[in-house]
């Protein structure tokens, strides 16, 4: 009775084996071989392979009905049933105990591996979660017995730990990607990284022990990121406006390019954005101490100096208004008074704020006056040109063979083709003027006196040269066709040529003094051979044609006749 009660809790135990097989090659083998006989102990597909019974006694005469684990087994058809072969009939139960034996080691050692590698994994588990969960949170619960021990276990276990070092690998990417941007900032800012980070976690600064990934670590990572970011935008936003009024005051008192080089690093960071600046202890406490340390003794210094930057700047506004043709207008003068300034009646740097505001509306109105400017200064010019030419024209000896003279010849020609432009550029100048005026709604002055008086001033005056010109040519003419006829009529004057060669001629004929006195006197002259009147006629042809060759720069512009007595 007892060797087969042990025999029976055998065979027990090898069903209980078959529970953590793979049920799919079970099932494959189970219909492929045929049913054993009750009682039979089977052996296992891979180690006796299939339709190979056990040594063991056979019921003679019934089939005995199987156990519940057996049934459920049959029902899933994970036991085979071959057939009883003819050695197996007188087995006994010491043999069939010697062949399962060694079957049951198979199976426990099996399951201790299989019950291992589930520890593996739960292990693994518990240590990811204890790094990226918190502390009081368990998202995973190990089993307490080893009920279940099958591959679909292990695989679940397996994909939750798969899950879970994704998450760590994304958690220690993000870690890191924070770590980096607060090492820049902690640059930049002159602060100690490792006592930050160590704030944040220890383990962050610690080597040889697991980072802390948790979201709490994380939180205060971001944190901490944007509290030294905020610090950094502060800081650099100061000392921007400090590089700006140093920049003022440098310039306002004509500081040397030497005093200048110590602040270049910093200056060159005044229109920089926040993520531009990158330089280490570029916004550090001693930095901004530093500047501020500047900005106040420079400011110190503009205060003992005021009064001659009043001056100076006074005197660049007078430069800039001389330069704009605004002369004439100085009420502003009264407002800049130096004296006040002296007795304590006006703060130094709001007259100097007037004065810069004062310079700054000058600059706009140039600027708006530029075009037209141009314009009156190559009129000027023209006028200028204009003048040159009639004093020019005046000269009788202008067309003498002297040294120059070719010179003077082409600045005559090219003076006459500009005054033939001024008329064009006094029309063009006007209407700029009138739609200046009208778009600013004040008047256009030039040193003090208004354009559009000053160009109709100069239309006047060419209009009244032209006027006597043309008269003086008119008259001439009548002059010269006066000497015509009259030359036609009496004969042309002699010339002082022929004057002296006819008193030579007299001096040797002994009745020239007769022939004089008698001349003299009114009697009759004879008219020598050069004098006839065809010779006249002749000559006074030639002079009215060399007169009427003349171009009219000369006729009109160039020659002034003598006035008629």
């Amino acid at each position: 009775m007892i060797a087969r009660g042990c025999v029976g809790w055998l065979r027990v135990c090898v069903r209980a084996g078959h529970l953590g097989r793979d049920r799919g090659a079970g099932r494959r083998e189970g219909h492929d071989a045929a049913p054993a006989p009750a009682g039979v102990p089977r052996r296992l597909p891979e180690e006796g392979g299939p339709g190979q019974p056990l040594p063991g006694p056979a019921a003679p005469g019934h089939r005995r009905r199987p156990g519940r684990a057996r049934r459920r087994l049959l029902r899933h058809g994970r036991v085979a049933r071959p057939r009883q072969a003819g050695w197996q009939k007188g087995c006994g139960l010491r043999e069939e105990l010697s062949a399962i034996v060694p079957y049951l080691e198979e199976m426990k050692k099996r399951k201790v591996e299989r019950w291992n590698q589930i520890l593996d994994v739960i292990g693994k588990i518990k240590k990811i979660s204890s790094e990226i969960r918190p502390a009081d949170f368990v998202p995973f619960k190990a089993p307490v017995d080893q009920s279940d021990l099958s591959c679909r276990r292990l695989e679940e276990l397996r994909m939750e730990l798969q899950s879970l070092e994704k998450e760590k690998s994304e958690r220690l990417k993000q870690v890191m990607d924070y770590l980096n941007t607060l090492h820049s900032l902690c640059k930049v800012l002159a602060v100690d990284f490792k006592q930050t980070i160590s704030d944040v976690h220890p383990s962050l600064d610690e080597d040889g022990v697991p980072m802390n990934i948790s979201n709490t670590t994380i939180e205060r990572l971001a944190l901490a990121i944007q509290r030294l970011r905020e610090t950094k935008i502060e800081r650099m936003q100061k000392l921007q406006d400090l590089s700006s009024t140093m920049l003022e005051l440098w310039n306002l008192m004509d500081t040397p390019i030497e005093e200048q080089q110590s602040f270049q690093n910093i200056t060159c960071n005044i229109a920089a954005s926040e993520p531009e600046i990158t330089e280490a202890n570029a916004l550090s406490i001693d930095v901004m101490n530093f500047v501020e340390a500047e900005v106040l003794r420079l400011e110190q210094l503009k205060v003992s100096k005021m009064k001659d930057l009043v001056l100076k700047k006074q005197t660049e506004l007078e430069e800039h208004r001389r330069r704009a043709h605004l002369v004439g207008d100085e009420h502003y003068a009264t407002q800049f008074n130096i004296e006040a300034i002296e007795a304590g009646a006006i703060d130094p740097s709001l007259l100097l704020e007037q004065i810069e505001a004062y310079i700054a509306t000058v600059k706009e109105d140039a600027f708006s006056r530029k075009d037209i400017l141009e314009r009156v200064e190559r009129w000027l010019n023209a006028c200028e040109e204009e003048a040159w030419l009639e004093d020019y024209s005046k000269d009788d000896n202008r067309y003498n063979a002297g040294r120059g003279a070719h010179i003077m010849l082409k600045r005559a020609e090219k003076a006459r083709v500009l005054v033939n432009k001024i008329p064009g550029i006094v029309d063009v100048l006007t209407n700029k003027v009138i739609a200046w005026e009208k778009e600013r709604g004040t008047e256009f002055t030039y040193d003090g006196v208004s354009l559009l008086s000053m160009l109709d001033d100069y239309r006047i005056v060419r209009e009244e040269k032209e006027q006597e010109k043309k008269r003086q040519r008119d008259q001439k003419k009548l002059e010269d066709q006066f000497k015509a006829e009259q030359e036609l009529l009496y004969g042309s004057k002699p010339s002082p040529s022929s004057r002296s060669n006819s008193g030579k001629k007299l001096t040797r004929n002994p009745s020239a003094g007769t022939n004089r006195r008698l001349s003299v006197g009114g009697g009759p002259v004879r008219t020598p051979k050069s004098l006839t009147p065809q010779s006249r006629s002749v000559r006074s042809a030639k002079k009215t044609e060399d007169s009427g060759t003349l171009s009219p720069g000369s006729r009109g512009k160039g020659t002034a006749s003598p006035p008629i007595k």
